[in-house]
C-alpha cells in the first residue's frame, strides 16, 4: 500500500515563514470543502483559495483544529498523545447513528418483533463472524461457512475455525457487555477468537518482553505500522480498560466516539500475536452494546470494511501520518457504520417483501408459526436448500426440541421431505412446492 504524504508540520511552518499568520485569519472561513475533513495528502491535488499557497493552506486548517483539538490517554511509541476533534462533519452525522442504532429502523411494517428478531440477529452475527474472518485471510465461501454454522458441524478447515470461534465471541458479547472492560475480559476475548487457530499458549496472552513484536504488514509484505514496545503492554490493556470504561479522559466523549476510539487503541498497541483485528472489531462491539445501541447486533460493520479494505488501512495510516489525529479514523467509521445502517435496511425491506408475499400463499392457514413461514419463503426461493433440525434451531435461536417439531410438522402438510445423511435427517423442499403452498393456501 502507499503511505499517505506527511504533511509539513504547522509549528515549522510558522517558524520558517512568520507572516504566514497574516493570511491565515483569510483562508479559515473558507475551509469547509463540502463538509471534509481533508489530509496533506489529499489537498496538494486541490486548488487552494486564490493567492494561497497549499501550504498556506495547511496551515490554516492545523491552526483551525488546534482550538477543538481533544489529547487521549493513548501515547504512540514517542509518548505523543493521540488526539481527535469534533468538526461539523462529525457532529452533523452522531445523531444521525445515534437515532437509528438506539431506536428504531423504519420500514414498510414492523419487523423487529419479538417472534423474529433473534432471526435477524442470528443471521447478522453470522454474516460479522465470516468477514471478519475474512478480512484476516480466512479462505471459504460465506454459503459453505453459513452452513458450518447453522448445521454446528465440527469445522473442518483452519479458516472454517476462525470463522467459528468469531461467531462464539460475537455471542459472548451479549454477556460481556453487561459488565465493566478488564484485561481479563479482553484476554478471554482473544482466546475466544484465536483458540485452534494458533499456538495455544499465544491465545489468550500479551505478547511478552524479548519477543519480536509483530508488526502489520501490507499484501507486498512492507511494513506499515510497528506496535509499542511489549513491555508496555500491561499498562497500556489498563489504560485502554479504563477508557473503555469511561472513567478517562475528564470531558465527555461521545458514546459512539468512544466505541470507534477504542477499535483504533486496540488495534494501534497490537498486543497479541495474530488476532488483533478480529479483537479490535469485537471490542466496538462490546462498546456499542455495553452503551445500550442495541440495533449494532444488526450491523456487521466487517461486511462494508471488506468491500474496501485499503481505505480501512489507509485510515490508520492518514491518523499515525498527521501528529496522531484520530479524527480521519473516526470519520472512515462513522461512513462504515452509516453503510452498513443502510445495507440492513435493504435487508430488511427485502425480508418484509418476502414475508408478505408468502403471507399471502399462506393467508388464513393456522396450521404454521413465524419460523416455519420463513423457512418456507426461504425455501421458496432456494430449491436445492437442506434443513436440518440443528441449523434451524441456530437460524431462529430455539430450543432442539422446538426445531424438531416446526419441521416435523412441515413433512407432515406435504411442504418437506426427509432424508437421511448419516445419523442425521435432512430435510428438502419438493420440487413442486410452489404448487404445494398455493393449494395448502386454498385449502386454508
Amino acid at each position: 500500500m502507499k503511505r499517505p504524504k506527511r504533511p509539513p508540520r504547522w509549528q515549522e511552518l510558522l517558524e520558517a515563514r512568520p507572516r504566514i499568520l497574516d493570511r491565515t485569519h483569510l483562508l479559515i472561513p473558507r475551509l469547509v470543502l463540502g463538509g471534509t475533513y481533508p489530509h496533506w495528502d489529499d489537498l496538494i491535488h486541490r486548488t487552494p483559495p486564490e493567492g494561497a499557497t497549499r501550504e498556506e493552506w495547511w496551515f490554516a486548517h492545523k491552526l483551525s483544529r488546534q482550538f477543538i483539538r481533544r489529547d487521549l490517554p493513548l501515547l504512540d511509541s514517542a509518548g505523543s498523545p493521540f488526539a481527535f476533534a469534533m468538526p461539523d462533519v462529525v457532529l452533523e452525522r452522531l445523531p444521525r447513528v445515534d437515532s437509528l442504532l438506539r431506536g428504531r429502523i423504519e420500514v414498510a411494517e414492523p419487523v423487529l418483533t419479538d417472534e423474529n428478531r433473534d432471526r435477524y440477529v442470528m443471521s447478522s452475527l453470522m454474516e460479522e463472524a465470516i468477514t471478519s474472518s475474512q478480512l484476516e485471510g480466512a479462505a471459504t465461501t460465506r454459503r459453505v461457512a453459513r452452513d458450518m454454522l447453522r448445521s454446528g458441524r465440527t469445522p473442518r478447515t483452519h479458516s472454517e475455525r476462525m470463522i467459528l470461534n468469531n461467531f462464539k465471541a460475537m455471542e459472548r458479547l451479549r454477556d460481556l457487555a453487561r459488565g465493566p472492560l478488564t484485561p481479563k475480559v479482553v484476554l478471554e476475548l482473544h482466546r475466544t477468537l484465536t483458540l485452534g487457530t494458533i499456538a495455544d499458549k499465544d491465545a489468550g496472552r500479551l505478547q511478552a518482553p524479548g519477543e519480536e513484536r509483530v508488526c502489520v504488514r501490507d499484501e507486498k509484505d512492507e511494513q506499515m505500522h510497528v506496535p509499542p514496545p511489549a513491555e508496555g503492554l500491561p499498562r497500556r490493556l489498563e489504560k485502554m480498560c479504563s477508557f473503555a470504561n469511561g472513567e478517562t479522559p475528564d470531558s465527555y466523549v461521545h458514546p459512539v466516539v468512544r466505541a470507534i476510539l477504542l477499535h483504533f487503541w486496540l488495534a494501534y498497541d497490537h498486543p497479541f500475536v495474530d488476532g488483533n483485528g478480529r479483537t479490535a472489531r469485537a471490542l466496538f462491539y462490546w462498546s456499542m452494546l455495553r452503551q445500550e445501541y442495541w440495533l449494532v447486533e444488526f450491523v456487521p460493520i466487517s461486511s462494508m470494511i471488506r468491500r474496501a479494505p485499503a481505505q480501512y488501512a489507509r485510515a490508520f495510516l492518514l491518523t499515525e501520518s498527521d501528529d496522531n489525529d484520530l479524527t480521519y479514523f473516526l470519520l472512515y467509521h462513522l461512513g462504515v457504520i452509516e453503510k452498513a445502517i443502510e445495507q440492513f435496511q435493504a435487508y430488511v425491506e427485502k425480508k418484509v417483501k418476502e414475508a408478505q408475499e408468502t403471507s399471502l400463499v399462506l393467508r388464513g392457514s393456522d396450521d404454521l408459526n413465524h419460523r416455519q413461514i420463513a423457512l418456507l419463503s426461504h425455501a421458496s426461493r432456494h430449491s436445492d436448500a437442506r434443513y436440518t433440525i440443528q441449523s434451524h434451531k441456530a437460524s431462529h435461536g430455539v430450543v432442539y426440541q422446538t426445531a424438531r417439531a416446526d419441521l416435523l410438522r412441515l413433512e407432515t402438510l406435504g411442504l418437506l421431505q426427509r432424508t437421511r445423511r448419516g445419523r442425521a435427517f435432512h430435510f428438502v423442499p419438493p420440487r413442486d412446492l410452489a404448487k404445494r403452498l398455493r393449494n395448502l393456501g386454498r385449502d386454508a
